[in-house]
């Protein structure tokens, strides 16, 4: 078996299955899981459901999932876009995100997808789990996660984000709003994160002080129902941390809280932030926010710490962003390995 060297988590592979040293990674069917061990999250379990194909979700996320098993103890399952004949990650398949049946025990979804139109008996997990009335968290797309072009029959084609009944489908109703617009300049303006004035002292902004991406800050009509901003995204007139805002352009929020009431009468909260490029990850402060909304999620505020512990798991170096950029032949299970020890 081979030994993998991890310089934040001291990681390594054991007989028994992959393993980590404070955290347990192992194959879940079409997906991954890593268990965690110790932490405020032991026994709560996340299911992040990834299906993005521009901004490398298929690498923050797993990303994403490690730091809250590892440094938090959630169990933490990944879900992917798979192609349908080779079982490898690909998120330009639109119609295949298998093992979404782990949403029935989840305590938290989090999902960052792009225009999916899944099969109904897919589709029927996220629609039940977002009536269930337990928490959700959208990034960046999920505000258009579903694009209903070939199926219009299918009772979940009101999801798409140009509906009209509902207004703006899921991501709208659901998240608080849908696809508007790039209002920063795609790949030219990026986003320096501002905590809201209303949001200082609350613990869910805990070590957040220092957030930007690359990603530009997107568009906004009016948020839907009881949204309350979080960070307020001033557009950048670069692609540097340290360029000016651009004063032509009024911050607008770029990560809300709101409720969500679903069918069921059952009412969850939602975090949703439009930020969530790939690149975004590489921002400690972005990394703590989302580490702090999955405690928010939980109703587990008073377990955020001062300073949460967002430390990287291993490498991070995802390809950049774009259609068709993604990293070919991969499984899911290559995301349970180091980075370095897949090339």
């Amino acid at each position: 078996m081979n030994r993998i060297r991890n310089t934040a988590a001291m990681c390594m592979l054991t007989v028994a299955g992959l393993g980590f040293l404070g955290c347990g990674s192992a194959q879940a069917g079409p997906g991954v899981v890593f268990k965690g061990e110790k932490g405020p999250g032991k026994g709560k379990h996340i299911v992040f459901v990834v299906g993005d194909d521009e901004y490398r979700s298929e690498e923050l996320m797993p990303m994403y999932a490690k730091i809250m098993a590892v440094h938090h103890g959630f169990k933490c399952t990944v879900l992917f876009a798979l192609d349908k004949a080779t079982g490898e990650i690909n998120p330009s398949t639109q119609d295949n995100i298998p093992g979404l049946e782990a949403l029935d025990d989840a305590d938290l979804m989090v999902i960052f997808t792009r225009f999916r139109e899944l099969p109904d008996e897919q589709t029927k997990h996220i629609v039940d789990y977002t009536n269930s009335g337990k928490p959700i968290i959208g990034l960046r797309t999920a505000t258009h996660a579903f694009n209903y072009t070939r199926n219009k029959k299918s009772p979940y084609a009101k999801y798409s984000f140009q509906s009209s009944d509902p207004k703006g489908g899921w991501g709208r109703q659901v998240l608080g709003e849908t696809w508007i617009n790039h209002y920063g300049a795609h790949q030219r303006e990026s986003t320096r994160g501002v905590i809201a004035d209303a949001m200082k002292g609350n613990p869910l902004v805990n070590g957040c002080e220092d957030i930007w991406g690359p990603s530009d800050v997107y568009g906004l009509t009016t948020l839907e129902g009881d949204c309350k901003p979080v960070i307020m995204g001033h557009v950048l007139k670069g692609m540097n941390p340290k360029d000016q805002p651009n004063p032509d352009k009024k911050p607008v929020p770029v990560a809300w809280t709101k409720t969500y009431t679903g069918e069921e009468g059952k009412t969850a909260r939602v975090f949703t932030t439009t930020m969530g490029h790939a690149g975004d990850f590489q921002s400690e402060g972005f990394r703590r926010l989302m580490a702090n909304a999955c405690y928010w999620a939980l109703k587990m505020e008073d377990k955020i710490p001062d300073k949460a512990n967002v430390e990287l798991i291993g490498e991070y170096k995802p390809n950049n962003i774009g259609m068709g950029g993604f990293k070919k032949g991969l499984k899911p299970a290559d995301y349970a390995l180091e980075k370095a020890e897949r090339r």
